[in-house]
């Protein structure tokens, strides 16, 4: 099943680790957790390029780290447990000197 760029990269990672990444030029998202390496590059190079008419001005990605994280059991209430949902991370490290301008506050 081919998703689009859209559905692969579902949202940046605003945390204090990902912006201490930021510095060497690592960013991190939540993704598609149907999303293999290899879709989550090319949805970030496609997202991020659009609109882009100069070839210096595209982005490169370079490698792609991908964490599973599993939902944590939780409790809402008294009695009722329950769990949250796992979720999918992607560390995308862009090439040299490259940077996402719209990531962050």
């Amino acid at each position: 099943m081919k998703l689009a760029a859209e559905q692969i990269i579902l949202r940046p990672a605003l945390t204090e680790k990902s912006e201490i990444l930021k510095q060497d030029g690592k960013y991190v998202f939540f993704v598609s957790p149907e999303a293999n390496r290899i879709e989550v590059a090319q949805a970030i190079e496609v997202i991020y390029n659009r609109g882009k008419k100069k070839e210096k001005d595209h982005i490169k990605v370079e490698k792609v780290n991908m964490i599973t994280v599993h939902g944590k059991a939780a409790r809402s209430g008294f009695r009722t447990t329950g769990r949250r949902a796992d979720r999918k991370k992607a560390i995308i490290t862009l090439a040299e000197g490259q940077i996402l301008e719209d990531i962050g506050a």
